[in-house]
């Protein structure tokens, strides 16, 4: 794709004087997607569900943008469904536990990836959490925290509030080892950087589409490896996860035998309509080329923290990092620092102790510039 500012400008029509700076929390539309949505809602206004039919070639089509986009083989380990926690909650409540078993994570999770494995408790499941403040090596502590009851490990691939990557090769490799089960929380990487199942060796991967993919809120990526799919026991039963969908009159049901298995009702059309035309605009631009600016707008961001005295709290190493930086400016708190940023449409977070900032491909130099003279001009006002 020609990458001239001008396109991307024309694709995100962001507000004049809006830095956005917030793809980690939820990320802006690209223009097609929100043209794909209003002609969807006037289609649906003036026709009903007539193309009913055509609404499920792009649910197809998204499920093959999926499949590429984590690297699996086909559509048949793909299922979509509602979020993130949903998915990790299909993974952690279907898996055959035994009293005793353990599954090994990290402290410092977002809360989807803490509570549902300590909704465990009750079957006699522990969660062992990694410290990650007590941790130069993460890899190889989370597997010192292994022992012959642990069952999964399940970690995300950029921590979403420092920004921390994992080697997910070497998490993968050791998995395969000791034929420990591992699950990715991938929302905070994919769309940002190249996902490889090969090389990770993930058995599940879980993701929503609002954040780097650029899609609505409420429609998740599960991928489930084919040597799982059968293993996870079903909780959630409804007529379109079944291997025959059509057939309203059939008694001797059984589940799909791909991953729609874990999709129990109704699919959400627009938002697949929503989130297959942002991840055309990803395969157009190419996952290595979204890295590659991301890297620049990142490095960008650390140089400036760098000039300006204040704290990197990301990982400085470019392999242990991916699109989100948090700072910390000395003797300001960031508890008044981000509330005055927002005030200023410096969209943000307040994250990991510091500020986090979370650019995408198509952030100007002119957005990181302005974000970061408000930083220095309102700090020191606070």
């Amino acid at each position: 794709m020609n990458l001239r500012q001008h396109s991307l400008a024309e694709e995100f029509p962001l507000v004049p004087g809006l830095s956005h700076l917030n793809h980690a929390a939820v990320g802006p539309w690209p223009r097609r997607s929100a043209e794909v949505v209003r002609r969807f809602a006037e289609d649906n206004a003036a026709r009903g569900s007539l193309a009913y039919l055509d609404w499920l070639e792009v649910e197809a089509r998204l499920r093959e943008r999926l499949a590429r986009l984590v690297g699996s083989p086909d559509t048949s380990t793909i299922a979509l469904l509602k979020n993130t926690s949903e998915a990790l909650s299909v993974i952690a409540h279907g898996l055959p536990w035994r009293a005793g078993d353990n599954v090994v994570g990290i402290a410092q999770e977002f809360p989807s990836n803490r509570i549902v494995w300590e909704s465990l408790a009750p079957r006699g499941v522990d969660w062992r959490a990694l410290d990650l403040e007590q941790s130069s090596d993460p890899e190889g502590d989370l597997c010192a925290l292994c022992d012959e009851h642990t069952r999964l490990i399940a970690v995300s691939w950029v921590q979403y509030a420092r920004g921390l990557r994992l080697d997910l090769a070497r998490l993968g490799a050791f998995c395969r080892e000791r034929d420990i089960l591992f699950c990715v929380d991938a929302i905070q990487g994919l769309g940002a950087l190249p996902f490889s199942l090969a090389d990770s060796g993930a058995d599940f991967v879980v993701a929503d589409g609002h954040k780097w993919m650029l899609g609505p809120e409420g429609l998740a990526l599960l991928h489930v490896a084919a040597t799982q799919r059968e293993r996870l026991e079903l909780h959630q039963f409804g007529w379109h996860m079944v291997a025959d969908p059509g057939d309203f009159e059939q008694r001797d049901w059984s589940p799909a035998p791909e991953a729609r298995r874990f999709e129990c009702g109704s699919p959400n059309l627009l938002a697949a309509h929503a989130l297959e035309s942002s991840l055309s605009l990803l395969e157009e631009v190419g996952t290595t080329t979204i890295e590659t600016l991301i890297r620049q707008r990142v490095d960008w961001l650390i140089a400036a923290i760098d000039r300006h005295g204040f704290e990197l709290l990301t990982p400085r190493p470019p392999e242990r990092r991916a699109g989100i930086v948090t700072f910390r400016v000395p003797d300001v708190a960031s508890e008044h620092l981000y509330p005055a940023l927002m005030r200023q449409q410096v969209l943000c977070a307040q994250r990991g102790g510091g500020i986090r900032f979370s650019p995408h491909f198509h952030t100007t130099e002119e957005t990181l510039e302005r974000a970061m003279s408000e930083v220095t001009r309102l700090s020191s006002t606070l």
